[in-house]
């Protein structure tokens, strides 16, 4: 098959990795591969999954458009580019890529379209915007079984032409990695470590972070508290960060690569107002680093059946600090329910969610539509 994966940008991030994963799979199983990224190249220091595609070879174009206000532009390039290689199908990946990329397959004559949902978001803006461009597409693949029925309830999505993959991760990149140890950012090597990783944004829910930093860490000397990612709440955080003192929270840039700090943390912390299948999640899990997440989209998936003892251990509903707090607490408490939640999680993702089945899935969805 020819395919080309179409995505809003190409900085690492859960879906960003996931097509990565994608594009490289089908590669290597003899699909013609190309990979169109809307915006800008990603700086150096950011390149990891730009590095990872030319490494294999992997056709990679970026169309440098930024901003919203050149989005025709991006639709003009787009329709060339769809023109000048056709290929059989198109899968698109994220807000902007599923809008302009399904328009501008259809006006270049892409004879199959497949959309990606990720996240259950509820603009209205963007939800109606959303629902035109599904009403393109051939199909619909969403990352969670909530996702699905985010699309079908709000998007009018239709639920013969909407289906489930979940990602995929390979554990043994974040099992085997040689931990971080604590001293290098200047605490005892011996320290609890609660870990944050992600966008410094709103959705992420860490104002219960904050909220529940006293009664979880500050009568603890043992604790502390890493946060890793950059975003819009990174200047308050700093502040915040430094009235608390960093020998007890630090607040880190984005990082090329967790899974050292993953290796080496307590526990992760993720109190999401909505998500879609967070990766960070799954990599945590894949690490051996018990989670402490919010029900959302995904998360619950991820931690199985409310009445399991994997999701009682690791869940809370949306915006509960307290019980967030709860269940990080134990996990502080006891190595002997780390350790079983860790092999339990484990187990679970080399069942359900391995990178290998993850392609086999989005291989057999093509090869239905072609």
């Amino acid at each position: 098959m020819k395919i080309d994966f179409l995505i809003t940008e190409l900085n690492v991030g859960g879906a960003e990795k996931t097509l990565t994963e994608l594009a490289l799979g089908m590669h290597r199983r003899g699909h013609r591969v190309r990979v169109l990224s809307i915006g800008s190249q990603p700086t150096p220091e950011r390149s990891r999954l730009v590095d990872r595609l030319a490494a294999e070879s992997v056709p990679l174009e970026f169309g440098g458009f930024d901003h919203w206000s050149q989005m025709l532009a991006a639709r003009r390039w787009l329709v060339r580019r769809f023109r000048d290689c056709p290929a059989e199908l198109c899968q698109t990946f994220l807000f902007h890529a599923n809008c302009l990329g399904t328009s501008a397959a259809k006006r270049a004559g892409v004879p199959h379209v497949i959309g990606g949902l990720r996240v259950a978001e509820s603009k209205r803006i963007r939800l109606s915007v959303e629902a035109r461009a599904l009403r393109r597409m051939n199909h619909v693949v969403c990352v969670s079984q909530q996702v699905r029925a985010f699309a079908i309830k709000q998007l009018s999505a239709n639920p013969q032409s909407c289906s489930v993959i979940p990602n995929g991760v390979d554990i043994a990149t974040f099992r085997d990695a040689v931990a971080t140890d604590w001293s290098q950012i200047g605490w005892p090597g011996d320290s609890q470590v609660a870990i944050f990783v992600g966008r410094l944004h709103p959705q992420k829910g860490i104002e219960l972070i904050q909220q529940q930093y006293d009664s979880l860490f500050a009568a603890h000397p043992d604790r502390r508290l890493l946060m890793i990612g950059d975003g819009p709440l990174r200047e308050p955080l700093m502040q915040w960060a430094d009235a608390i003192g960093h020998d007890r929270v630090q607040i880190l840039p984005w990082q090329n690569d967790v899974a050292p700090f993953l290796n080496a943390a307590t526990l992760l912390l993720l109190p999401s107002h909505y998500e879609g299948m967070p990766n960070i999640v799954m990599e945590a899990m894949a690490a051996g680093c018990v989670t402490v997440c919010s029900r959302v989209e995904g998360s619950a998936e991820l931690l199985g059946d409310a009445s399991g003892q994997r999701c009682k251990a690791q869940g809370f509903d949306p915006g509960d600090g307290p019980a967030m707090a709860r269940l990080a607490d134990a996990f502080f408490r006891s190595s002997d329910l780390r350790q079983t939640i860790a092999d339990a999680n484990q187990q679970h993702l080399e069942q359900n969610f391995s990178n290998r089945q993850m392609l086999d899935r989005y291989e057999t969805l093509y090869r239905s539509q072609v």
